[in-house]
């Protein structure tokens, strides 16, 4: 199958069928044609299409394009929104400063819904076709292939809206027959909401296939959802679901039954563990400038388990990845995502994962040559114009690059089961060695042989979780993760109060504060005096990691400037200049407040169209 004309068919038979609903106008029936559903889902070629609509809402700017991706995971411990003056758009998202009426909420909630709403038609109409129950093997088996993936795709659409606004409106029918019900409906608790989409996904993962039983039912190798995705997929929302989140009261709960959603996280990761399907590519580099800038359909490792498939160069569905976020190349790019300067510390000087997840440069005009970074203007790195083939002309300026975004990789399934193991049974060895051959890939060692350099060992269950707190970050840097990962945890305030610390300290050059909710790095990282003042790139170079420098980062900088190098400002008082909206600190989490900031407000648009709306704490 063609993954571009899988993308291309978008507005096909999906937009002749569809009703252009979204959260914001629930129930209001205005269908854009009058097409029969009884024609689309009466094959398996038109059935496909109107899957590919609902796949066709994950991605595009109000997608995982770029808003919910880039905007609203930002400013966790890691990384950080763009510079710039209150905006009542983006910057002020990503400081917690959102109201209400920002220019960048609604879009993003209606489209979320509005992939619920066909992922809705496509779960009513595909077992209805003569041919799921009547068609010939392989025709049965592709459909209830698609009906999997349909079950799948609202369960995704419906866990970013819960992590982002909490309660919701329950929406498990096409509108025009929920229509009958209740005209405005109201917010339905979030464990309800969890309880009907794991029990979907249960559903889900016996109608769909394992990546190597494709071929059997005449489908290719592609970005389609497989049953590993969606094992996984069930394993992150009972992790979530388990975890703490703010609730109606202005309170952070986590449910009582917590434990047994740990053990469908387990249960779940272990069933992926054990199939043979995932495996991890054996270069943490590789993976991300070779396959994923690479624009890869399929990993041979099947480590990426969910990507956001983008193309078209337009806003509806393709991506701003290595656009708004990664170095500039001669000047294009916004390099609005950067990395804290705390967090390149939080890496160890060997763990090769740093100068993936983070890049400490831009590019000239002839596209290959580097020009260093101060401490202060990183990029994150794992979407880079200058890794992306076939290659983006240094004279380039389109903003959409074709690049998918990374829903679910098998490194995450490998750290969740070592969470739950390790949270119903403490720290065993085979939550030791999922996390180990995380690790081990990290610092550029064989993935499955024990090295003492690197591997964890005999810790408490406490202990054992503040690393695991840890190599979550170091390995799923700028993926968006970490922000919804301190929430279920109930540390996202104490994690930022952590890193304004810091770099309080690293700006008036003090001493660190070692971390008490995750593990801290070595020693070395926290003695800010000992580190470089100023770093010294080489002039000329086309190094994309620490080789472009001459100098360590871990030691005080020489006292002049080397021959053939330029030098940049390092750890110095303009991390924490304040309140410049241009500084690390200055611009850091400035509106955080507990109680009120895990939560985005809900669209003043939706609430006045829907009187029994109640919007989040504290807005």
């Amino acid at each position: 199958m063609n993954i571009k004309y899988f993308n291309k068919i978008i507005i096909g038979t999906i937009g002749s069928l569809m009703l252009l609903t979204g959260c914001k106008k629930f129930l209001n029936q205005t269908p854009i044609t009058e097409a029969d559903p009884q024609f689309v889902f009466s094959d398996v070629p038109n059935t496909y299409k109107a899957l590919a609509g609902v796949y066709s809402r994950l991605s595009g700017d109000n997608g995982y394009g770029i808003r919910i991706s880039l905007y609203y995971t930002v400013d966790n411990d890691e990384m950080q929104g763009p510079t710039g003056a209150g905006d009542n758009d983006r910057r002020d998202i990503g400081r917690y400063s959102a109201t209400s009426g920002n220019a960048q909420l609604a879009n993003p909630y209606n489209q979320l819904f509005q992939g619920i709403e066909w992922a809705n038609i496509c779960i009513d109409n595909i077992p209805k076709s003569p041919l799921y129950s009547n068609g010939n093997d392989q025709q049965k088996k592709q459909l209830q292939r698609m009906y999997g993936e349909a079950l799948t795709l609202r369960a995704q659409f419906y866990f970013e809206a819960i992590r982002n606004w909490g309660d919701l409106p329950a929406h498990f029918l096409p509108a025009a027959k929920q229509v009958s019900g209740e005209q405005f409906p109201k917010r339905t608790d979030r464990d309800t909401l969890y309880n009907h989409l794991l029990n979907d996904l249960k559903t889900a993962e016996d109608l769909v296939p394992w990546r190597n039983e494709l071929t059997g039912i005449g489908d290719p190798v592609d970005e389609r959802i497989t049953k590993g995705t969606v094992k996984g997929l069930r394993a992150r929302l009972a992790l979530t679901a388990g975890g703490y989140s703010l609730r109606q009261d202005g309170t952070m709960k986590r449910r009582t039954d917590y434990l047994t959603l740990y053990q469908i996280v387990k249960s779940e990761t272990a069933d992926i563990m054990s199939s043979n399907q995932h495996s991890l590519n054996g270069s943490y580099k590789s993976l991300w400038r070779d396959q994923v800038c690479g624009h890869v359909s399929a990993d041979p490792n099947g480590e990426l388990m969910f990507q956001v498939s983008a193309t078209g160069l337009t806003g509806a569905e393709d991506t701003k990845l290595g656009y708004y976020d990664g170095p500039r190349t001669n000047g294009n790019g916004n390099s609005s995502i950067n990395p804290l300067p705390t967090y390149f510390y939080l890496f160890d000087s060997l763990d090769l994962r740093r100068d993936v997840t983070i890049a400490a440069y831009n590019v000239v005009a002839d596209g290959v040559t580097k020009t260093g970074l101060a401490l202060t203007s990183l990029n994150d790195g794992k979407y880079r114009r200058d890794w992306i083939t076939p290659a983006v002309l240094p004279t380039n300026q389109s903003q959409y690059l074709g690049t998918k975004w990374q829903i679910l990789r098998y490194s995450d399934v490998l750290l969740m089961f070592a969470e739950a193991e390790n949270e119903l049974n403490g720290p065993t060895s085979d939550a030791y060695n999922a996390i180990n051959m995380v690790r081990r890939r990290g610092f550029g060692l064989p993935i499955s042989s024990s090295n003492p350099t690197v591997d964890l060992a005999g810790l408490s269950k406490d202990a054992f979780f503040s690393a695991l707190v840890r190599e979550r970050s170091l390995e799923l840097g700028g993926e968006g993760v970490r922000k919804f990962d301190l929430i279920r945890w109930n540390l996202l305030a104490t994690a930022i109060s952590f890193a304004k610390t810091n770099l309080t300290n690293m700006g008036s050059n003090q001493p660190m504060t070692p971390y008490t909710y995750m593990t801290s790095p070595p020693a070395y990282c926290l003695n800010t005096p000992k580190l470089p003042a100023s770093m010294f790139y080489k002039n000329n170079s086309q190094a994309d990691d620490k080789t472009l420098f001459s100098n360590s980062f871990y030691k005080p900088a020489p006292t002049s400037t080397p021959a053939g190098t330029t030098k940049v400002a390092w750890v110095s008082a303009a991390i924490a200049a304040n309140p410049s909206t241009s500084s690390p600190l200055g611009r850091y989490a400035t509106g955080f407040i507990t109680g009120k900031s895990e939560l985005l407000p809900l669209p003043q648009s939706s609430l006045d169209v829907n009187p029994n709306l109640i919007q989040n704490p504290g807005y």
